[in-house]
């Protein structure tokens, strides 16, 4: 292979363009796929490249299909196999996993910081990792005990010890920071691909709201996972901030014991709600159904409607529909009578009342219908969100279609949503 740099630092790769021969786009660099040896004393060895493409999914691309790396693109050849990169045994990120990990170095056993690595091939055409550019651990100076940051220096692969140990701690912002643009969704599918221990770090230092939307990502076997991580205290408060129905799914997958237990953990109206979620079965509308639908009166104006659906952290089914009960305005509510489609606000004057522009002509579920008969009703009524009503007429819940969805797909999807696209390339090598 041919380059137009003889050695290539990692964290300026991240990022950059992957073309095809005829100078296609295909990605970007988001990583690079590093196996480091614990025995043996071979210098870790670099195989591939993460590769985000369309759809910001996360693929490999083995270093042996890359032709050119220079400044500002990659060159690749070859196919690429567009199944979801999933790291395997004794491979390691090195953004996500190296990066920010201790070592010793050799010359005087002090601690030092990764912050860069260097690959480069050798002879075989083999990349290796030959260069860490590194920064030793802060050091205190004078009578007044202030601290400077540590020096940084470019040492030899070959000159630092520890470099394959897993390290405690092991700063994880800068994981997150690369994340703080993306999805829930783009982070899960990154944690998916790393060492579990790896993840169960950038899951301690995620905030709880951001913790929950990543969690409610995830197949329920991580989500189990991750959550068991965490001490007590610190899951119930994930819990909490997860939309109640996502809570509820988790718990129920918990033994009943732990899932009591975090329950108790938890503010008792959240907990209320949750528990009340736990008593349906989970292929019902009671079982799908989450407890915080947008709730307004009927004397409500269009226009105090329309800024509560606008609210960030509403999912966008739930934020296209708003549903007026008779007070109290939280489920279960007063007399559920109908619903508005955010539409029809946009066309209705702002100081007028909501209740003049129900809905008559869409029925709500009731809680013990059958998820095949959710998904009807919803394909019947071309709609994002159903409400679901008691046998006394108070509005319970609402149904959204991503959790029809969610229900109606086998259980992994999410590990395997990309293997029915087609492939721009072979088998991962």
């Amino acid at each position: 292979m041919s380059t137009a740099v003889d050695r290539v630092y990692v964290a300026r790769l991240a990022g950059t363009p992957v073309f095809d021969p005829i100078g296609d786009a295909v990605g970007r660099v988001r990583d690079v796929v590093v196996v480091v040896r614990r025995t043996g004393g071979q210098p870790p060895t670099a195989v591939g490249l993460v590769v985000e493409v369309p759809g910001r999914r996360r693929v490999f691309m083995p270093l042996t299909r890359v032709t050119s790396i220079s400044p500002g693109q990659v060159i690749c050849t070859g196919v690429v196999n567009l199944r979801r990169f999933k790291a395997r045994q004794g491979e390691s990120l090195a953004i996500a996993e190296l990066f920010e990990r201790s070592v010793k170095l050799k010359e005087d056993r002090s601690t030092a910081y990764i912050e860069d690595i260097a690959i480069e091939q050798d002879k075989l055409k083999t990349w290796r990792v030959t260069k860490l550019y590194v920064r030793r651990a802060e050091r205190r100076r004078g009578v007044l005990g202030f601290s400077r940051r540590g020096e940084s220096l470019v040492v030899d692969a070959d000159q630092v010890t520890g470099l394959s140990v897993r390290d405690k701690n092991q700063g994880a912002a800068l994981v997150i920071e690369a994340f703080q643009d993306h999805k829930p969704a783009d982070l899960a599918a990154a944690l998916m691909e790393m060492a579990p221990s790896r993840s169960a770090e950038i899951a301690a230092a995620l905030d709880d709201e951001r913790l929950a939307d990543v969690l409610e990502e995830l197949p329920e076997e991580d989500q189990i996972t991750l959550l068991s991580t965490l001490k007590s205290e610190r899951a119930a408060d994930v819990l909490e901030a997860m939309d109640p129905d996502d809570a509820a799914d988790l718990l129920g997958d918990l033994p009943a014991a732990k899932a009591a237990a975090l329950l108790e953990l938890m503010e008792p109206e959240e907990a209320r709600n949750v528990e009340q979620l736990l008593g349906y079965e989970d292929d019902t509308a009671g079982g799908l159904m989450t407890t915080e639908p947008v709730l307004v009166g009927p004397e409500t104006s269009v226009a105090t409607c329309l800024a509560l659906v606008r609210k960030q952290e509403l999912a966008p089914a739930l934020a296209s529909m708003v549903f007026v009960v008779r007070p109290p305005l939280e489920t279960p509510t007063g007399r559920y009578i109908g619903m508005v489609h955010i539409q029809r606000l946009l066309r209705e004057p702002p100081h007028d009342p909501i209740g003049n522009f129900v809905d008559p002509a869409i029925a709500p579920l009731h809680p013990d219908d059958r998820l095949s008969n959710v998904a009807r009703r919803m394909a019947a009524y071309d709609i994002l969100a159903l409400p679901v009503v008691s046998d006394d007429h108070r509005l319970v819940g609402a149904v959204s279609i991503d959790d029809v969805l969610d229900h109606l797909l086998p259980s992994d999807w999410r590990e395997h949503m990309d293997e029915d696209e087609p492939a721009a390339g072979g088998a991962r090598g």
